[in-house]
């Protein structure tokens, strides 16, 4: 996948936005000012940071090289993925999808009734 591609994935999650926080040309997507998603497109290679439930989140550091604990985040909730296609693209998407979801789930209930069904 490439990072264009990528990056086309994150900006369509239902309700995201995107700020640059940490320096220009690293954007950061959030879904009600949640991050689920820290893109780092111009890194060499390319990678991404996701939230992912924490027993997954060490099975995928065993399973793919290019997966290892998040960069300067909780290293047990969130992984760092190369874009060096180690990770298939299928999973890729999955793992975005999983962060936002489980994201969304974190969010009090009157926020994901405000989101309504597009989140769910």
């Amino acid at each position: 996948m490439t990072p264009d591609e990528l990056a086309t994935v994150l900006g369509a999650m239902p309700h995201a936005t995107v700020e640059e926080p940490f320096a220009e040309g690293v954007p950061v997507y959030k879904v009600a000012g949640k991050v689920f998603a820290i893109f780092q497109p111009h890194a060499a290679p390319p990678d991404v940071t996701l939230k992912c439930d924490p027993e997954r989140a060490r099975q995928l550091r065993e399973q793919y090289r290019s997966v290892v604990p998040g960069y300067h985040v909780n290293k047990r909730l969130w992984n760092t993925i190369s874009l060096d296609g180690d990770v298939p693209d299928d999973d890729l998407l999955d793992l975005v999808h999983d962060s936002y979801e489980q994201v969304v789930a974190g969010l009090p209930a009157r926020t994901r009734a405000a989101l309504g069904s597009a989140t769910r």
